[in-house]
Order: C-alpha cells, then structure tokens, then sequence
C-alpha cells in the first residue's frame, strides 16, 4: 500500500499533512516514509527467510544515516561501494561482517579500511583487484573472504545506463574466465574464495533475465565444484524494479519462488542486495511552483526543485509521477505541461507533457517514487543548496539532513593566497601591470589594412596570463 495519500482533499505523508512539513521547512524537500521502508523490507525479506540468506540494503539507493539505521533496526545488511558508504553503514548501526563491498575500482587505502573494519565480504571484479586485495589482506596478516562477481552476459532489458551484466559492460569477470581466476585465487595469501556473485543490472521488471543470469551462475558453481573447488556463498545482487509509471514488476514473493528453483539444491548461503524496492516507493520530492510561463506551444510549470536536486529524469529520461498536494476537484479539466525546475539547462525537466490542473504561484506538487536515486545523487550545481530530507514515522516528523545555507556553500571553497594579498600590493602590481601595457601598445606594430582597434586591443599580450612557454 501506499504510505502517501490524500485524506480530506490533503496529500499526507502517513499522519502528517505534506503541506505542514512544506510551511515548516520550505521547500523543495525529500519526504521517507518509516512505514514504507519497513514494509518494503519486510516484504522481501520475508519472502526470502528459508533460503539461508542476508538481505544487504544496497546504499547508493538511499544512504541517509537515519534511513540506514531504520532498516538496520530490521535486520538488515549493507551493500556498500565506497569507504564512504561503509563508514555510514558502520554509523548507522550495522556491523561490518554484515556488510558486502561491492564496485569494479576499490582502491587500496578502501580495502584496509575495510579489512580493519571486518568486512564481511568483498565482491572482486577482475583479476588485478583480486591480486591488490591479496597484496594488502597478506600484508596486513588478515584474510580477505572473496566473493567473485561472474558476468554472465545477460541482457537486463532495462535502461542501458542500469544494465550491469552484459558482455560490454565493465561490471565483473567474464563468465569464460571466471574458473581459472576462482582457481588462482584459491592460491593467493590471504584470500578465503567463498563463492560467486552476480548482479544484472537495476529496475528490471521481468524474472525472465534474472533466471537466465541465475542459471548461468548455478552452472560455474557446479563446474567449480566438480573441480574440486570449494564455493559456499552466492551473492545474487539486487535488481527488482518497482512502479514508477505503468510498470508490472514481479512481487517478492514471485522471485523468491524462481530463487528456490534455481539454486536450492546448492546448498549456498545466499546475499541479496536490493535498494530501488525498498526505498523507492518510500519517497517523495515535495516541491512549490514558482511561476507557470505559457510558451508558444506549451505551459512550462517553474518549480523550486530541480535537475540538482532530483537528476533521475535528465539524466536516464526516467519518469516520476507528479501530483499537487491538494486534490484536484473531481471532474477539473486538465491540460499538458512541462514540469521544470530553475537550473539554466534545457535538459532540467523533472516531468514532461503530463496532464495537470490549472496550478498558481505557490502551490505545491510532488515527484512520485523519489526515495531511491534522489537525494544521494543530488548537487549543488548552480549554487543551489540540496533538497533537505525528512523522516516521517506515524503523525511525528524529523529533519534528517539539514538544508545547507549559503555560509555553508560558499566555506567549501577557500580562496589562494595569492588572491588575498594586502591592498597595497594589489595596487603596486597593478601599477606595474600598467606599465607594462603601455609599453607593449608603444611598440607595438601598426594595425594591418582592414583590422580594428578593438582587434588589436584583443591581441596583446597579457603579462603573465596565457603566455606560450619559450624554449
């Protein structure tokens, strides 16, 4: 079920009207559902708890501290592709020997941090990584459990962009040398080889990708095993896609029952790492209308929210369902629009050519399904503070990552040293700066036929400033 609908003509986020939390906090904001979040969860997991398995939350979904700990409350894991996303893990309460670090360029300062955390496992995904892993694990005197990420090169069939496991992605090892490179690190100081793992690609809608993929892992297991090779563990990556627009998605429960068709008689711990299932839908971006424009041929809605904020649409063409907060009277007449937001980019489009109400100046809307690849893709482009995040659990609200002021924004830069010289200096060299102009333009040649002064003032040499270095 959805945790945000109008109750009494109100968008609410559970209990609360979205439109306090806007008068509250302003806006644009990112708005989480507790309630969502653990229904997600616990619908997969659920559906996998007699399969032997550790649900790891995939962070780069959604890797707010409070959203994390949330989840970590439930029993999750953490699927993490950074030191930075492994030290919110450990923030946010889950252990590291729950935790998975996946991600084809860990460098070696990521792998001893991790090993001194006690990662539970690494995900390899080619061959110089694992002989970096085993570099450091050997020379710190620990042991590196390895699973080794296979690509099977199977089609996703979703966004080119999210798919992971084709041939000519860079994502793992290619299924053809994958035995030979499980073999080798059985060799290695300082690697325990426990198993395989794979991950596809993200959204996907169809089981029918998931099987093929599956089936092909299932086969390396039995060849390594017939090797006489030790696999123990599969990590089968996350994936699931959740409706956005008009998708069917298969529920949980349909991919725990291909699960088991396809890898019971393995006898493997299993790993899954969702992150767009269970976070997704757990979201909204609330955002105000600044002004509503009527171009030659369409109505450009301006909202406070943009491609910063939310990058999803301008950057995969992606779709949010998008909603005022107060209900449209039954029977309003609707016409086309672009939702946009200010960032001078063509491309900032947060919904295009949906049908909308009559919208003023200060109302609200809200993108659908902003909780997954929302917030922690965010910047601050055009010197525009994120969208802040806000927790919401029954009729209580939290602020859950501040919006950032200006101060803030600008005291991450720092200005050189030689740009903050005493005044008198500044006019000293300026002085000398002049000088040297006027000598330049007095021996300088008379304009060619057909030239201006204003090209010639164009081509004099700037002292000290793109100068061709000499020989």
């Amino acid at each position: 079920m959805s945790h945000f609908t109008y109750r009494d003509g109100a968008l609410f986020a559970e209990d609360i009207p979205l439109a306090r939390i806007a008068g509250e906090v302003g806006t644009p904001f990112y708005c989480y559902s507790t309630a969502a979040l653990t229904e997600n969860y616990l619908a997969f997991a659920d559906a996998l708890a007699d399969l032997n398995g550790l649900v790891c939350f995939a962070l780069k979904a959604n890797s707010n501290l409070a959203v994390i700990r949330t989840l970590a409350r439930l029993g999750a894991g953490a699927d993490v592709v950074s030191e930075g996303e492994l030290r919110q893990a450990l923030a946010a309460g889950i252990p590291a020997h729950k935790a998975v670090f996946s991600g084809v360029g860990k460098t070696r300062t990521e792998m001893e941090f991790a090993l001194t955390a006690g990662i539970g496992q690494f995900n390899v995904e080619s061959a110089p990584e694992l002989d970096a892993l085993s570099h450091v694990a050997s020379g710190m005197g620990k042991t590196a459990i390895v699973a080794l990420r296979v690509n099977p090169d199977v089609d996703a069939q979703t966004h080119h962009k999210i798919a992971t496991g084709r041939s000519e992605d860079k994502f793992g090892i290619a299924y053809e040398d994958s035995a030979a490179l499980y073999a080798r690190g059985e060799t290695l100081p300082g690697i325990d080889m426990a198993g395989l793992a794979v991950h596809i690609g993200s959204q996907l809608i169809s089981l029918g990708p998931f099987r093929a993929a599956f089936q092909r892992v299932a086969g390396l297991v039995r060849e390594l095993r017939s090797a006489g090779l030790g696999v123990r563990r599969l990590d089968l990556g996350g994936g699931l896609g959740i409706v956005y627009d008009s998708e069917e998605p298969p529920h949980p429960t349909d991919y725990a029952a291909m699960v088991r068709d396809e890898m019971a008689d393995l006898d493997c711990e299993l790993v899954f790492e969702p992150g767009r299932l269970i976070a997704g839908n757990a979201g909204v971006l609330v955002t105000r209308v600044i002004f509503v424009k009527h171009g030659a041929s369409k109505r450009f809605v301006i909202v406070d929210a943009a491609m910063n904020d939310l990058l999803r649409p301008s950057l995969y063409d992606a779709h949010h369902g998008v909603e005022p907060v107060i209900e449209p009277a039954p029977g309003a007449a609707l016409s086309r629009a672009d939702v946009v937001g200010p960032i001078c980019e063509t491309g900032d489009v947060l919904a295009g050519s949906r049908d909308l109400p009559a919208l003023e100046d200060g109302d609200l809307l809200v993108l659908r399904s902003a909780g997954a690849y929302g917030a922690v893709m965010a910047s601050s482009y055009n010197t525009r503070p994120p969208a802040p995040e806000i927790l919401v659990n029954g009729d209580q609200y939290d602020v859950i990552r501040a919006r950032q002021s200006y101060d803030i924004l600008l005291a991450r830069d720092r200005m050189s040293d030689w740009l903050t010289v005493r005044a008198s200096n500044r006019r000293s060299r300026s002085s000398s700066t002049r000088q040297q102009i006027a000598l330049t333009r007095r021996s300088a040649p008379a304009p060619s036929v057909g030239s201006s002064p204003l090209t010639s003032a164009f081509i004099l040499p700037r002292p000290g400033i793109n100068r061709l270095p000499t020989r």
